[in-house]
C-alpha cells in the first residue's frame, strides 16, 4: 500500500510540473497579440497594408487560445493538488484522459495516471479518504 501512496505523490508532483510547463506554453500566444496590436496601431503601415481585420484575428484567437491553456493548466494543478489528498479519483481521471490529449509529456502523465488510479489499492486509498473527508454532519434549522 506504501508503493501506491508513492506513486500517487510522484504523480501529483508531476502534475504540478506539466500544468506549470502548460500554462508557460500558452503564453506564447502572447507573441501574436503583440503583432495583431502592432498592426492596430499602424507599423505596418505602408503600400501593402494588411487590413485591420486580420489584426483583431492576431488578437482575438490567439487570446482565446491561452485563456483555454491557463484553464487547462489550472485544472491540472488543482488534479495534482487532488491527488496529493487522496480526493477525487474521477475529475483526476477525466483531467488524465484529457492531458492525453498534450504530447509528449501530457500524453505520458496522462497514461501513468490513468494506469494507477485504475488499480483496485488505489481506488480503495480513495474510496477510504472520501468518507473521512466529510467529517461529522449538523442538522440545518
Amino acid at each position: 500500500m506504501e508503493d501506491y501512496r508513492e506513486h500517487i505523490r510522484l504523480l501529483s508532483i508531476f502534475h504540478y510540473v506539466v500544468g506549470g510547463l502548460m500554462a508557460l506554453f500558452s503564453c506564447f500566444a502572447l507573441l501574436h497579440i503583440g503583432v495583431g496590436i502592432a498592426m492596430l496601431y499602424g507599423v505596418f503601415d505602408g503600400d501593402n497594408a494588411p487590413p485591420r481585420i486580420f489584426a483583431w484575428v492576431f488578437i482575438l484567437f490567439p487570446s482565446v487560445l491561452m485563456l483555454c491553456g491557463w484553464t487547462l493548466a489550472i485544472c491540472v494543478i488543482v488534479a495534482g493538488r487532488k491527488l496529493s489528498k487522496f480526493r477525487n479519483r474521477t475529475y483526476c481521471l477525466v483531467i488524465a484522459a484529457i492531458e492525453c490529449l498534450f504530447m509528449p509529456f501530457g500524453t505520458l502523465l496522462g497514461v501513468f495516471t490513468i494506469i494507477v488510479l485504475m488499480r483496485e489499492p488505489v481506488k480503495e486509498l480513495f474510496t477510504a479518504n472520501n468518507g473521512i473527508q466529510s467529517g461529522p454532519h449538523t442538522s440545518g434549522r
